[in-house]
């Protein structure tokens, strides 16, 4: 089942843009495309979906009264070149706010948060394709590619200064992040920092020892500010 998306812009170029990156993921649909909000209040009357990306200064009805004027809104992400309305839409539970222009990668980040929220929405559904999926995050790893990494083969996730090395089971990956950024993105029930330069996955632990834990045969610190949350959290999970 593919995530159903609309998107209200006034203009064509960023219309195109996020057209054109949809087209490149597997598991979105992009349903119709509005220059104007109220022909896409007037469509939600009588169809759903599940992501909309809306534009704020648009005009006869702006982003900001669109999304006030929905009664059961969909998951929404703003696009706009404007960064000073990003407070109040949050305040009407906005899962992120993408300033143009909007880059490949930048929209990849929001598309995770999609997936979290919707499989959060349907844990507990057992027919739903989301909840039986594989999560997984595509990362940057060269100007024009992006690839798809499962969440359960991640290992290990290590700061190299302005770039993360992902350790997975099928190998190594080199992408430009920070640790706190990546770090959010994972699901916080089976990842932790354990030191300023690692994040690491809990179920792939093999030893927990002093102020240590090894994975793959390789030996990790737990920095000092980490170590009574880390050990806490890694022995109740493996427990």
């Amino acid at each position: 089942m593919s995530i159903k998306c609309l998107i209200v812009d006034d203009e064509p170029l960023a219309i195109n843009v996020i057209k054109n990156y949809l087209q490149q993921i597997e598991g979105y649909e992009l349903i119709k495309t509005f220059s104007n909000a109220v022909d896409a209040l007037n469509f939600l009357k009588t169809a759903s979906v599940d992501v909309i990306f809306l534009d704020i200064n648009m005009p006869v009805l702006d982003g900001l009264n669109f999304i006030k004027s929905l009664k059961n809104p969909p998951i929404l992400i703003i696009t706009t070149a404007y960064d000073e309305f990003a407070v109040e839409t949050y305040e009407l539970d906005v899962l992120d706010y993408l300033l143009k222009p909007i880059e490949f990668s930048r929209l990849m980040q929001a598309l995770n948060k999609v997936e979290r929220r919707l499989n959060s929405n349907n844990k507990d559904i057992a027919n739903t394709s989301l909840s039986k999926s594989r999560p997984h995050l595509f990362i940057k790893i060269d100007k024009k590619k992006m690839k798809k990494i499962y969440l359960d083969e991640i290992l290990i996730i290590e700061c190299l200064k302005d770039y993360l090395k992902i350790y997975t089971t099928n190998g190594k990956h080199i992408i430009h992040s920070t640790l706190s950024d990546f770090t959010e993105l994972l699901p916080e029930k089976d990842f932790i920092r354990i030191h300023r330069s690692y994040t690491i996955a809990l179920n792939k632990i093999d030893v927990v020892e002093g102020n240590s834990i090894e994975i793959e045969g390789m030996r990790y610190t737990i920095g000092r500010s980490y170590l009574e949350k880390a050990k806490k959290k890694i022995l109740t999970k493996t427990a």
